[in-house]
């Protein structure tokens, strides 16, 4: 039999790699052999990064509102379990040690987006700890993370927001300062030999952990707390939608306490995220409003401060409908001639409208516009709502009435509150503000926000003083919010009673109103200026609805609290 002539050269190709192949073998693990033993034993490196502290958050009397420790994580590789009969299998010795629902752990390791890891549960005991450990759960895993908490709870949910699972700030002071809680993360670069273990740190790669700063705020959680309460009571009382109230210095602008409600737990956001009632929205920056009667004082003193109308002026009333503009009183209420000072004190819609005729569209505007309306207060907390005050060249003929009685402009509670500190300091405007002082993780002082001096007037000293004085004491004593008057002390403020503009903006919700009240004590120099809103308060209940019914007993019940607080602090 004849061999095939390809066979041959076959055999010798074969033969000349296996000798290749063997003299290769044999020139790595002879000739090689020491300098391949010295690159293995060369030091490698490994980064370890080591996450920074966040900062925390104080009020002005250095309580917690905020803070960050550490806790143990336990957390799992979804890619690492190989069916889900393991990952029940799993889960349910977890459910043993952890106390907590074996399928909903599954669930999450089931349903995570990201295969190489899911929290599974924070703030391990060392029992539990030590039981996992030696479980050797396949797939399951443990890490010390830092952990926020925030032992006010509800009570300052608005003010300092929460952050989500990656330390990032979201909502109130958490979001609006984040860079600064944040810091810089650090790593310890190490020198590890080929089976990964420490030799020693590198410490010229190696970069230190800057911890986050911490903040110290303006508000007082005494009178936070104060304020809830008795919004709560409140709300309750009238089975109200919302609530909100502030409470600032005037002649600082600090703000000692903001509170929107319905609030929610920091802890626990997921369970707030679709409720109708919006709790994570922080109304008083973010939900402008047609302010109603409560803006009167503000178009009035405008009105006084260009001479628009004097002090002494009698504006006639129409006996309760001004035919031409179409305007009627509340409460069907029928005036003839009244003072400016009544007018304000009975809260007459026709006065108010005719004020806003002898003041004119330019006038009226630019009065309004110096107050800070139609623009964000640049209060230090996001979300904040610009409102709306449209130009001139977009007014009807109606508008220049409408707007002197709190219509055809909307407006946040932060505004209206900062244009009534302008009445209450003399007539200077002043900066709303939340932040007190930066503070980093040694104790020292990086940062102190010393209040702006009052330099400046938007109104006169004098039109100022009378409106706080004479018109707005008239309220209490002898008009629409006389259940603001308090013993002992001169309280001087503003009803109001809004209409709620429809979404459409084609006219007015005529079942519900914002109840409000707005003001300070005492009148001759105001320590503290307080608003109130109850928002849609049940008028079926038939105990009424009006800003003097409804809101002014809560300011009044606030005012006495924070005057009776301050002073005790003043005797220590």
């Amino acid at each position: 039999m004849k061999t095939h002539p390809l066979i041959p050269i076959l055999i010798a190709l074969l033969v000349t790699s296996f000798g290749l192949l063997g003299w290769r073998v044999y020139y790595l693990q002879h000739d090689c052999q020491e300098k391949y033993q010295q690159q293995a034993q060369r030091p490698q490196h490994a980064t370890v990064i080591d996450l920074p502290k966040r900062g925390d958050i104080f009020d002005r009397r250095s309580r917690v509102l905020a803070a960050s420790s550490k806790v143990e994580q336990l957390f799992a590789e979804p890619r690492a379990f190989q069916n889900n009969d393991q990952v029940l299998e799993c889960c349910m010795r977890l459910q043993d040690i952890l106390g907590v629902q074996g399928p909903e752990l599954c669930r999450l390791i089931q349903e995570s987006k990201n295969p190489g890891f899911v929290r599974l549960y924070d703030g391990l005991s060392a029992d539990q700890r030590q039981e996992i450990l030696k479980a050797r759960l396949p797939g399951i895993g443990i890490q010390s993370v830092w952990r926020r908490s925030y032992p006010m709870g509800a009570v300052t949910s608005h003010l300092i927001g929460f952050v989500g699972s990656e330390q990032k700030g979201f909502g109130g002071i958490e979001q609006k300062y984040d860079a600064d809680l944040q810091g810089v993360a650090g790593s310890d670069v190490l020198v590890v030999d080929v089976g990964r273990n420490p030799i020693r740190i590198d410490s010229q790669e190696s970069r230190a952990t800057q911890n986050g700063l911490s903040l110290v705020l303006t508000i007082d959680t005494v009178i936070q707390d104060i304020v809830r309460k008795a919004l709560q009571k409140k709300i309750q009382e009238y089975e109200a939608e919302y609530g909100l109230g502030i409470v600032m210095d005037p002649w600082t602008g600090e703000i000692l306490a903001m509170v929107s409600l319905p609030d929610y737990d920091p802890m626990n956001i997921q369970e707030y995220v679709d409720r109708k009632n919006d709790p994570l929205k922080n109304r008083v920056l973010a939900d402008p409003y047609e302010p109603g009667s409560i803006f009167k004082p503000i178009a009035a003193a405008v009105g006084l401060n260009t001479g628009a109308i004097g002090y002494n002026d009698v504006i006639f009333c129409e006996n309760g409908y001004f035919v031409k503009y179409k305007i009627g009183e509340y409460m069907n209420h029928v005036y003839g001639n009244l003072s400016i000072k009544m007018i304000l004190a009975k809260s007459s819609n026709i006065g108010m409208a005719k004020i806003g005729l002898k003041l004119g569209q330019k006038r009226l505007y630019d009065g309004l516009r110096l107050f800070g309306f139609g623009q964000p207060t640049g209060l230090d907390l996001p979300g904040e709502d610009a409102g709306i005050f449209r130009p001139t060249r977009q007014w009807d003929g109606w508008t220049v009435t409408r707007i002197p009685f709190g219509h055809a402009i909307s407006v946040t509670a932060i505004q209206i509150l900062r244009a009534y500190c302008i009445i209450a300091n003399g007539g200077s405007a002043v900066q709303p503000h939340i932040v007190k002082a930066v503070v980093d993780d040694q104790g020292t002082i990086r940062k102190f926000m010393y209040p702006a001096p009052l330099t400046g007037y938007v109104i006169k000293p004098e039109v100022a003083r009378w409106i706080r004085e004479e018109a707005l004491v008239a309220v209490v004593n002898e008009g629409t919010g006389d259940q603001a008057k308090m013993e002992g002390i001169q309280t001087f403020g503003k009803t109001g009673t809004a209409n709620i503009a429809l979404p459409n903006r084609k006219g007015y919700d005529t079942a519900n109103y914002i109840a409000s009240f707005v003001g300070g004590a005492p009148q001759d120099k105001p320590e503290v200026m307080v608003l109130v809103s109850i928002g849609k308060p049940n008028r079926a209940l038939g105990k009424g609805y009006s800003g003097g019914r409804v809101a002014a007993p809560v300011f009044k019940e606030i005012m006495g609290e924070i005057l009776k607080y301050r002073h005790s602090q003043q005797m220590e």
